[in-house]
């Protein structure tokens, strides 16, 4: 098993954060096939051989996910394309 773990400050507010983290959710699902769903502040998300959650804060995001086996070994492309999501929704 690997883990992500990744943390970003943002600008844009907590609302503004929830949305950007949704849209982040939305791209992996397309990509990866995962579903995700809202406890409060914090967006659980699920897949066959992964699993995780977004924290969402008023100033900052955080990322811890588990890949199982099989996924492990693509851990820099999905850390990768996580972080290219970031990018684009959390300015």
């Amino acid at each position: 098993m690997s883990n992500i773990t990744l943390k970003r400050k943002h600008t844009i507010g907590l609302a503004k954060a929830k949305v950007a983290a949704q849209k982040v959710a939305d791209d992996l699902a397309q990509e990866y096939g995962m579903t995700s769903r809202w406890a409060g502040n914090t967006l659980s998300f699920t897949r066959s051989g992964v699993d995780g959650q977004l924290k969402v804060t008023k100033d900052e995001v955080v990322l811890d996910a588990k890949l199982g086996f099989l996924l492990s070994a693509f851990r820099h492309k999905i850390e990768a394309h996580i972080n290219d999501n970031f990018d684009k929704y959390f300015v």
